[in-house]
């Protein structure tokens, strides 16, 4: 075989170099050095067939397109004869990724930004593209202030032309911000600008919401803020004219130096709105909050105009622009604003659609909406919409879109988007108690029923105190227009004694209906029927109960045992403005409660109660929230017995203490105590008072809880993960308890147990979590005010109950 005789060209990683040759007709082409990829694929890359004549430049041509695909490292062209003979050297095949010294960036993240580079696991290794990505990354570090940090790309030769990639991190530490100057400021110092930073020199341990750590999004944050405050104070022509950040040798420490303009305060001349204004100037105009002559606030201007945009959205106009224009008078120090107001085309919605409810029906999502398809867009009865789902609690997030309709002007489609949580749950608590021990209970919810937006619940109870079957069914749209219609079936044991309370047995069974009404999209009114038989047991004549029993001395059966026939009726008004059904951070829930048994039944009696939930954002980003909970409770007999005013029924009393009442006791045992009397030792009684909870028939509740974000938990788990502190308070006492005489034994837990003042405290940290098998509740609670015969509870751990 004759020799190669002609170097026509040879393409490097690095180079290119071409050598002029004859031109010749191509007889035969060949490749040589292909491993992985096939010769058919090779030679589609090429821009010459056999019987072309080829020159340099074709030469040139076929180097740079074989490069092109991706597929080699190293080109080589020969002539032999009339045969061109291209040798390869192939890009190795990338046989794993892998990442060593990354913390502040995760491994997803990185495969991500790898995937888009077609930097992955089988693909061929481009070294080029190796060079980008470590300056890009380096680049990300450097933003975050962590000047020492370094990232390598190692790449280690494996048989068959394979290769593994290992990307090795130098993260170093962030930089400490040493200082931050500012020059031009006169009207206000250094300290008042510093107190609106997030960073800062000088962190106090205590302000966990600044950092002396430099990253370059911050300041530009914190710079939006400078500008924001001088702009709510009038100084319209305020600017930064400069930012210096050095960096100190070592590259640990950094120096910022701010140069202001602050210029004069100007007040407000006149307001004037101009454009298309759809016959709506006079509402815009009341939109004005600031008077004429008063001084500028930027943030007010801001507010004017999102309450244009919002008027305007509620008309039909998706995608309005509205941008105010100052025109100064610099001698007299005033502006003048002008609000530019262009709706934009009047839109109306062809479709709602939703998307990633799997489980849950279209229809149950479909009769929350306020927008109506073929109507006029209205953003209020989108944002609507939006609440209405969020309050269901079937999901952890729902988000909503205006999509424009390809090929149209004045059409759009709302597209809810949800994530589904996970409706149904085990109610499986587990407590432990100083004296109590250990207890549990058991328990199946769902919400969503099959998808259907109906509530089930079958809820079993067995302990040392109680046995419970209960059977509830509810449907929240039993006819169009939102009228509900709940019903519940119950049967209960109930052995006081091992339960914290005064020794007595309860078996009790019944039924009631509920029917809803919507008063609003806020308000709503809950009207119930229901009957309950009770056998009450193995009574203790104590002093606070035996009124109560002297009116019910009919009732009593031959063995002691009194048995009841109730018939009630309740009303429930219940307002929820909370922002989603799951872990609120904002918006407030009320509800308040009427139930009396009607004449007719054994007990006459009445119970009334009143809860409120106010949820506080702290933060923008309503990571810090301040959750303020209380209850109000009061109950009482009605009418007369045999002679004798009926009271409230001591086993319908309130109590205090457990998860949903007061942490840190146990559950029932925080309140008033049975007071017995003997008259064995003496004609008048000798009275002794014990440490049996007897509860009462008024109650306040009241708490405070910090939420604050989980420590160590990544952003897509916060959701799900609640961590708070929290402050408990609690009352319990009985409004006709009127004690005359005098406690001869057990004194240490006696004391007037109508005073309302006589309250119990304490103080814990919580932790919520939304598992797959629903709510998970931690509590660990140290009382701060308690009575003697208080029985503590240190940890509480309950499936099914969040705040």
């Amino acid at each position: 075989m004759a020799m190669k005789k002609i170097l026509l060209a040879t393409l490097l990683a690095t180079s290119v170099s071409a050598y002029g040759a004859e031109n010749f007709v191509v007889q035969d082409i060949q490749i040589e050095g292909l491993q992985r990829v096939a010769l058919g694929a090779a030679l589609l890359k090429m821009p010459v067939r056999v019987g072309d004549t080829v020159d340099s430049q074709d030469i040139a041509d076929i180097i740079k397109s074989l490069y092109a695909s991706g597929n080699f490292e190293n080109v080589e062209v020969f002539r032999d004869g009339s045969a061109l003979v291209v040798k390869v050297k192939e890009r190795p095949t990338i046989a794993s990724v892998s990442f060593s010294g990354n913390k502040a960036i995760k491994e997803d993240q990185l495969k991500q930004n790898l995937d888009a580079s077609n930097i992955r696991v089988g693909e061929a290794l481009d070294r080029t593209k190796l060079s980008n990505i470590e300056k890009g990354l380096e680049d990300f570090y450097y933003s975050v202030g962590k000047y020492n940090a370094t990232v390598k790309a190692v790449v280690t030769p494996l048989p068959r032309n394979r290769a593994d990639l290992k990307f090795v991190f130098t993260e170093g530490v962030s930089a400490k911000i040493k200082q931050i100057n500012f020059i031009g400021n006169k009207v206000f110092t250094d300290d008042e600008l510093l107190s609106k930073f997030d960073l800062n020199a000088d962190v106090s341990w205590w302000n966990f919401l600044s950092s002396d750590k430099y990253q370059k999004q911050v300041l530009a944050g914190d710079l939006e803020k400078l500008k924001s405050y001088y702009l709510d104070r009038g100084y319209l022509k305020f600017k930064v004219e400069s930012t210096e950040v050095s960096i100190s040798p070592d590259k640990k420490g950094v120096y910022i130096t701010l140069n202001l303009h602050e210029g004069k305060p100007y007040t407000v001349k006149d307001v004037q709105f101009k454009g298309d204004l759809i016959g709506k100037k006079d509402e815009f105009e009341k939109l004005v909050d600031f008077d004429m002559g008063s001084v500028y606030k930027g943030s007010a201007v801001t507010s004017l105009e999102e309450n244009v945009k919002k008027v305007l959205g509620e008309a039909g106009y998706a995608y309005p622009q509205v941008r105010t224009v100052p025109t100064f008078d610099d001698d007299k120090q005033e502006v003048s604003l002008t609000v530019q107001v262009d709706p934009g085309k009047r839109m109306y919605v062809r479709d709602i659609r939703f998307t990633g409810n799997t489980i849950t029906k279209d229809e149950v999502l479909r009769r929350e909406m306020r927008q109506m398809e073929g109507s006029w867009l209205n953003s209020k009865s989108i944002e609507t919409g939006k609440k209405r789902l969020n309050r269901l609690g079937y999901f952890e997030k729902v988000d909503v879109q205006t999509q424009r309709v390809p090929g149209t002007d004045d059409q759009v489609d709302v597209v809810y988007n949800v994530k589904e949580a996970n409706s149904g749950s085990i109610n499986f608590g587990v407590g432990y108690g100083t004296e109590s021990g250990v207890s549990f209970q058991v328990g199946l919810t769902q919400d969503n029923f099959l998808g259907t937006g109906n509530r089930v619940s079958i809820s079993a109870t067995t302990n040392d105190y109680q046995k419970n079957v209960t059977l509830e069914y509810k449907d929240p749209y039993f006819t169009l227009d939102g009228v509900s219609l709940g019903g519940k079936v119950f049967i209960n044991k109930f052995e006081a004694s091992d339960a914290g309370i005064v020794d007595y047995d309860n078996t009790s069974y019944g039924t009631n209906l509920t029917w809803g009404f919507p008063v609003n999209e806020l308000n709503r009114l809950e009207l119930g029927v229901g009957y309950t038989h009770s056998k009450i047991g193995n009574l203790k004549p104590y002093l606070q109960v035996e009124q109560f029993l002297e009116a019910q001395a009919d009732n009593v059966s031959s063995d002691g045992s009194l048995v009841t026939d109730d018939f009630d009726v309740s009303l429930t008004w219940t307002r929820n403005n909370l922002n989603r059904g799951y872990f609120p951070t904002e918006g407030n829930y009320q509800r308040a409660y009427y139930d009396m048994t009607v004449p007719g039944s054994d007990a006459l009696y009445f119970k009334m109660q009143y809860d409120v939930r106010q949820y506080i954002p702290l933060t923008k980003k309503q990571d810090f929230t301040l959750l303020l909970r209380g209850r109000l409770g009061y109950g009482n007999g009605y009418g007369q017995t045999n002679g004798v005013d009926n009271l409230y029924p001591f086993y319908e009393n309130f109590y205090a203490g457990g998860f949903s009442t007061l942490r840190g006791f146990s559950s029932n045992t925080a309140g008033p105590k049975a007071v017995y009397r003997s008259y064995a030792d003496s004609n008048n009684g000798t009275d002794t008072a014990t440490d049996e909870s007897v509860g009462g028939n008024a109650t306040a509740l009241a708490s405070a809880e910090l939420i604050v974000p989980t420590p160590f938990v990544s952003e897509e788990v916060q959701n799900q993960i609640r961590t708070s502190v929290f402050f408990d308070m609690a009352s319990v006492w009985d409004t006709e308890f009127d004690y005359n005489g005098s406690v001869a034994y057990g004194d240490k837990y006696y004391y007037d147990y109508s005073d309302p003042t006589n309250y119990r405290s304490s103080w814990g940290v919580a932790l919520q979590w939304v598992s797959p098998m629903g709510p998970l509740v931690f509590s660990v609670a140290k009382p701060i005010k308690k009575y003697e015969g208080d029985d503590e509870e240190f940890f509480t751990f309950t499936i099914g109950k969040t705040f």
